[in-house]
């Protein structure tokens, strides 16, 4: 008989700590999970979009940018629609993060009609993107690649 009540409290204990287990996994999977949108869903959404973790991208309007060490104060835009962010994060914004740039904010939309941002990521396109009129280059590294690739053609059997 004591086996048996044994066998039950072992099995009784498993369940309750694999329960547990997938319960925190689930709600921590929900918790860390936030969705991508334009700006002009955003605005679509109604009340959903202030309970959501959201990431909105857009383009950096020019002249907008208000920065103080690790916050920032910025307008996105896509085509029409605009978006005022508060960014309020740990680190300072990118050094890539400047007027027309492409912007990711990510965090949560306020009743206020800004979306309040923990963090952001930038990328400037144009920085890598050849002048007009002007031909791409490679990298001295890729052309050395290529004119070793050109000298030492692969073996023939």
């Amino acid at each position: 008989m004591k086996k048996g009540n044994q066998a039950l409290r072992i099995a009784l204990a498993t369940v309750v700590i694999v329960g547990t287990i997938a319960y925190l996994a689930l709600s921590g999977v929900e918790a860390n999970k936030s969705y991508y949108v334009t700006i002009s869903e955003l605005h679509g959404m109604g009340n959903t979009a202030y309970t959501r973790h959201l990431r909105v991208a857009g383009n950096v309007a020019p002249g907008t940018i208000e920065h103080s060490g690790t916050t920032a104060q910025f307008v996105l835009v896509e085509n029409d629609n605009r978006l005022k962010v508060d960014y309020k994060g740990t680190e300072p914004p990118p050094d890539t993060f400047k007027d027309n740039a492409q912007a990711l904010a990510i965090g949560t939309y306020g009743r206020d009609g800004v979306f309040h941002a923990t963090q952001l990521q930038a990328k400037c396109a144009s920085k890598y993107a050849p002048k007009p009129g002007e031909t791409p280059t490679m990298s001295p590294a890729a052309t050395a690649t290529k004119t070793t690739a050109t000298l030492n053609p692969p073996a023939t059997r």
